[in-house]
């Protein structure tokens, strides 16, 4: 480039307002550290209120509310799968115990006793998933008498998740008790 093309180019390259004067620079600053600081409080109160609306939901999902429920656990037909699943026993919910004491049994150095947990456990696996099938088939049989217009799609399957699942970390919460019959 030429001497004379750099000169026309820093001419015309300002910024096109005038230099504040300190004051002003300083007034501008400290209006915008005020609103920093609402920001700051504003952002800690919309914490706080994210927090206690999300504890709200967490507990109306955990109560079965229906407005709170995914998709997937909607409907009336998915609320009696639950309570009629909720209302029975199933070695499904105790697998995971079974693993845990199959687990500390395995490392006793007898072959007998290893032998006999493994057994144990694939026994126990091999009953929950024929239970699971028996539960799934029967569900879908009477939902598909209880609710006629409600689609069979994945019920039986829900109906056997939650079965395997234990009874105090199922979501939504049990609503009846063992035994009873379900609505």
């Amino acid at each position: 480039m030429s001497e004379k093309s750099k000169d026309s180019a820093a001419s015309t390259s300002g910024k096109g307002k005038a230099t504040p004067k300190r004051k002003a620079a300083e007034a501008k600053l400290n209006v915008n550290a005020i609103a920093s600081k609402d920001k700051k409080t504003n952002k800690s109160l919309s914490k706080e209120q994210l927090r206690s609306q999300r504890l709200a939901q967490r507990a109306a999902y955990m109560r079965g509310d229906e407005s709170a429920l995914p998709l997937r656990d909607r409907g009336a037909a998915r609320k009696f799968v639950r309570d009629y699943i909720d209302s029975r026993r199933s070695i499904g919910e105790y697998f995971l115990p079974v693993i845990m004491v199959v687990l500390v049994l395995t490392v006793i150095r007898q072959p007998a006793v290893q032998a006999l947990a493994v057994l144990f456990m694939y026994s126990a696996m091999l009953y929950s998933v024929v239970s699971g099938f028996v539960i799934s088939r029967r569900i879908k049989k009477i939902v598909a008498a209880k609710f006629p217009n409600e689609p069979l799609k994945g019920i039986g399957t829900y109906g056997w998740l939650r079965s395997t699942q234990m009874r105090r970390l199922r979501a939504p919460a049990p609503r009846v008790a063992r035994g009873e019959r379900p609505e």
